[in-house]
């Protein structure tokens, strides 16, 4: 008797975080303001309750608080340092260096496991942390330099 094989399209399956990566998630952000904390909450309820977001990646929260000097590693980079120019803040001058943090970046977790920072996914994001508090101000708008990671408030 002959059994036949039939190809079957590959299945996806949505990223999760494990629980340590959870826990840095909600560390993170803790450090926001409690607006922009709960925007960001609500976006992603919101992009992980739909059924096709869900499988493009997850949203994951990759700094909010950063430090003077961390700050000015990255004001380096592209300038005095190897790399592209991240940010045209100096330490103390970034939304990301008080705290609570009225800042924050995001990238996502793809499917496959890799990070992501396509500007698609960032601002189909937008449109849900925008809809959440219209306080909330995603640097892919700003003219010039899009630092389309970006949230703020």
């Amino acid at each position: 008797m002959e059994t036949s094989k039939r190809l079957m399209a590959p299945v996806r399956v949505a990223p999760a975080l494990g629980p340590i990566e959870r826990k840095i998630q909600a560390a993170r952000l803790v450090q926001a303001m409690p607006s922009l904390g709960a925007a960001y909450a609500h976006a992603l309820a919101r992009w992980e309750g739909d059924p096709v977001l869900r499988l493009l990646g997850l949203p994951l929260i990759t700094e909010c608080y950063r430090s003077v000097a961390r700050q000015d590693a990255l004001y380096a980079q592209g300038r005095t340092k190897p790399g592209k120019i991240v940010t045209y803040k100096r330490g103390g001058e970034s939304k990301h260096n008080w705290q609570p943090c009225s800042a924050l970046d995001v990238a996502f977790q793809l499917p496959n496991g890799e990070m992501s920072w396509s500007g698609l996914l960032l601002s189909k994001f937008a449109r849900l942390m925008k809809a959440a508090d219209a306080r909330v101000h995603w640097g892919g708008d700003w003219p010039g330099f899009k630092d389309r990671p970006h949230f703020e408030v």
